[in-house]
């Protein structure tokens, strides 16, 4: 009976020994899982979130290849060639072509220089500035410390809260001149500021279809470069506030758009 009782004991001892190993296997084989299913799911959210940004690229050149504008633009064009003003006429014709130029060739970018988007911006606003017989002024200015060629920023970004702030502001004014745009990008504390005043009527809560498409235009804008800023970790805030004078009464407003400063020279890590 002495070596069946010696049997016995040693398969009891071995138990243990086999649990043991059986859970580790299980809590391996539970890690592996568990960590393909992390990266599978986000693997699938990289993916939605690229195709949500690819989506509002193309809302977004949508909405600055707008119909009226080029309609207009071309009308325009159409009439200082009746009117024999041939140098405006190829003037406006440049201008519009370098625009639309700058446009198609940025649309599907996630970054640009500064450069590249200002001088898309001031094409704008000097063929709106011919349309509108200069019903509005505008001042583009850079602080010294911003190198346009080196800094990089998101396209399609700044041009809807300007266009927003010409049709629904400036051009909504009683007076039909003295209208005032100015725009100044400076930098901070390793933070790019883009600030746009204006002395515009303020802005009704009642759109039209003009206003309401302008309005999608602001919030494809925004939500572009919220995704943006979560992806590269940009920190971007938009905000809004009016201008008051001497005696508190509004006098215009004011938007600007913070972001991290991110230059040619760093890695962007998605």
């Amino acid at each position: 009976m002495a070596p069946i009782f010696l049997i016995d004991l040693n398969i009891a001892t071995a138990w243990p020994y086999w649990i043991l190993s059986l859970f580790c296997l299980l809590l391996l084989l539970f890690f592996f899982y568990y960590r393909e299913k992390n990266k599978r799911r986000a693997s699938e959210k990289e993916l939605h979130r690229k195709q949500t940004i690819m989506n509002l690229e193309i809302h977004a050149f949508q909405a600055q290849l707008d119909p009226h504008f080029i309609f207009n633009s071309l009308n325009a064009i159409h009439h200082y060639i009746l009117t024999t003003s041939t140098e405006m006429a190829s003037l406006y014709l440049t201008r519009f072509s370098r625009l639309m130029r700058l446009m198609m060739g940025n649309f599907n970018k996630e970054w640009v220089s500064l450069q590249e988007d200002l001088e898309a911006l001031e094409l704008y606003l000097q063929l709106e500035q011919l349309r509108f017989d200069n019903q509005f002024d505008y001042q583009l200015s850079l602080d010294p410390d911003v190198e346009p060629y080196q800094t990089l920023i998101p396209p399609l970004i700044i041009q809807p809260y300007v266009q927003y702030a010409i049709w629904r502001r400036l051009l909504l004014r009683p007076e039909k001149s003295g209208g005032k745009l100015i725009i100044n990008i400076g930098r901070e504390d390793e933070r790019l500021f883009i600030r746009l005043e204006d002395n515009g009527a303020p802005s009704s809560p009642l759109l039209d279809d003009t206003g309401e498409r302008l309005a999608n235009g602001i919030d494809i804008a925004s939500e572009r470069l919220y995704l943006l800023s979560e992806r590269y970790h940009m920190q971007a805030q938009i905000s809004v506030q009016q201008i008051l004078d001497n005696t508190s009464l509004p006098c215009g407003n004011r938007l600007i758009i913070s972001m991290a400063y991110t230059s040619s020279r760093q890695a962007l890590i998605g």
